[in-house]
């Protein structure tokens, strides 16, 4: 079924056919109108799930992690403020080893205070072990909500799906809605493999000595680790069922560039548009799409940019006192090969400001004409 929605109703759906059994809500803008559709879905009966609305989404997060310790399936929704009131919590979704899937629409951080997107409110979150996804297109947010469950329920560990807030939470486009029947042989009814159980009692979240808390945290990496080989696969079966695909990333008009532009979310959208017309001037210029932010997709990565002779990170996100954060990223993972290119980093788009063509092929043009990246990060676009 073909369905114009915006993207917060996407997640909304793909929560819905994810058959989710309880869903603590809390509102806030841009995510609202997430929670607002699925408290529908359960009023009318669409959705048999437990809808609890709770006072923070400090409490949102820490309801998701009983009922997910309970053996349910469970999600939630937030934004920018919210999402770091929630930062204790993560913590504790991990080491408890949940299944907890979230969907956060990217919103700035104040003061000042801001409804607007980028990204710095979930990669702040980068080290808490959850799993994160940045989407591009409606469709490909409602098909990640559903490969998040399927993914996060094999390695037991949370993921947090990434939209941009209102150019895709409040934009409505075509989303191809898959049936019902279909998702349940993809995604069956989970059957938790430890839970809370009076009649099969275990030791839950109990004080580790330090000998035994590393080992705990080597699991989590571990599995972090074996989340790459499992998101391939639940990438593969989806393609055969629903037969749409998305891998870690996509490299496009990579082959033979001189310089790779890099970005994620919706920026890729725009900046595809940017390549083909510098493509046709004849110049040798590619466009790599980051959609799997942890685990970080090392191969992908190197594979892509390995014979470019620059690389061009655009950022939607600034850490302080060093530089953005996915050129970070791509720095760590570039350093030790053979051959690297020279990596510049850009920040622009903050706040919600408008990333344009003219902004993504001046970033081109900068990068083309400098020799050497400045150790600091290159800003584009903005008034100070």
């Amino acid at each position: 079924m073909i369905k114009v929605m915006i993207g917060n109703h996407a997640v909304s759906y793909g929560v819905m056919l994810s058959r989710v059994q309880v869903i603590p809500a809390y509102p806030i803008t841009p995510q609202t109108s997430i929670v607002e559709e699925l408290s529908e879905f359960c009023a009318d009966g669409h959705l048999n799930a437990r809808f609890i609305k709770v006072e923070s989404e400090h409490s949102a997060m820490a309801c998701c992690i009983g009922a997910s310790a309970a053996g349910a399936r469970t999600f939630t929704a937030t934004s920018s403020q919210g999402l770091a009131l929630m930062h204790e919590m993560l913590h504790w979704a991990t080491g408890a080893r949940l299944p907890i899937v979230m969907a956060n629409v990217n919103r700035a951080l104040g003061p000042p205070w801001n409804i607007w997107n980028d990204q710095t409110d979930s990669l702040s979150q980068r080290d808490t072990g959850w799993l994160q996804f940045y989407c591009e297109s409606n469709q490909e947010v409602l098909d990640t909500v559903i490969q998040s469950f399927k993914i996060s329920e094999e390695v037991l560990l949370p993921t947090m799906l990434v939209l941009d807030a209102f150019f895709l939470s409040h934009t409505a486009e075509a989303v191809d809605v898959p049936d019902a029947q279909d998702v349940d042989r993809y995604l069956p009814r989970y059957q938790a493999r430890y839970r809370l159980d009076v009649d099969n009692p275990h030791s839950f979240g109990n004080l580790a000595t330090p000998e035994y808390y590393q080992g705990f945290r080597n699991k989590i990496q571990d599995d972090m680790i074996r989340a790459r080989t499992v998101a391939k696969k639940a990438d593969e079966d989806f393609e055969s069922i629903f037969h749409r695909s998305y891998g870690f990333t996509e490299a496009y008009q990579c082959e033979g560039a001189d310089l790779i532009l890099v970005t994620s979310g919706t920026v890729v959208s725009t900046s595809r548009i940017v390549i083909d017309e510098l493509r046709k001037e004849g110049r040798k210029v590619g466009l790599l799409k980051i959609r799997m932010f942890r685990p970080f997709p090392f191969d992908d990565v190197i594979g892509a940019l390995k014979d470019a002779k620059k690389v061009a990170v655009l950022d939607r996100a600034i850490s302080f006192g060093h530089s953005g954060i996915f050129a970070q990223e791509i720095m760590s993972a570039m350093y030790n090969q053979p051959s690297k290119p020279l990596i510049y980093s850009y920040i622009t788009g903050l706040g919600g400001l408008d990333v344009t063509p003219r902004i993504i092929t001046d970033i081109i043009n900068d990068a083309c004409e400098r020799d050497i990246p400045p150790q600091e990060s290159i800003w584009i676009g903005g008034k100070s």
